[in-house]
């Protein structure tokens, strides 16, 4: 039986993981086996430059913490060693920076995850590595507004130039 100072740190990582989870708009369950220590270096280091966080939790904790923040069906795949990476700043981060290190790393593999509070599997944490960033879909988004606006201003400069070319045309024939 683990002494009562053990228990109340492992609650207490418990209770950090809840409320991180609640926070977060994304999770990612990765099986970090065979990668090295400098690999592991390099993928803390550009995790943490986009703002997301990076833990190794021993699956039964991991479990506890999920079934407290209410994110059910991630319990299967929590086998083996496991990491999670999660973001409250955005959905796309955590998800690029480990689908294309997994791609990198035939030992590294991108188990499951969760997307506001939902579980999901690998296939849509792939999928949704592939979204380009948020600044982009704003871009394309306002481009796409932009489009029809364009148009029509390009429409009537059309039109307008025609008056112009009719009445300088009717100028000079009066000239003449």
């Amino acid at each position: 039986m683990p002494s009562e100072k053990i228990l109340e740190q492992k609650k207490q990582q418990v209770a950090q993981l809840v409320e991180a989870f609640k926070n977060a708009n994304v999770g990612v369950l990765v099986n970090y086996e065979g990668i090295t220590v400098e690999k592991d270096t390099k993928l803390r280091k550009q995790l943490r430059e986009a703002g997301c966080e990076y833990k190794v939790v021993k699956n039964t904790l991991l479990s506890l913490a999920f079934k407290e923040a209410g994110i059910e069906g991630l319990d299967e795949h929590l086998n083996g060693a496991t990491a999670i990476a999660y973001s409250e700043n955005g959905y796309v981060d955590a998800p690029k920076i480990l689908s294309d290190y997994a791609k990198d790393n035939e030992d590294f593999t991108v188990k499951a995850g969760f997307i506001d509070g939902a579980a999901v599997d690998a296939k849509s944490i792939g999928d949704l590595a592939k979204l380009p960033p948020k600044e982009v879909l704003v871009a394309q988004v306002l481009g796409g507004f932009n489009a029809p606006i364009q148009g029509f201003a390009n429409v009537l400069n059309g039109t307008l130039r025609g008056l112009v070319i009719a009445l300088n045309a009717i100028a000079e024939k009066q000239s003449a």
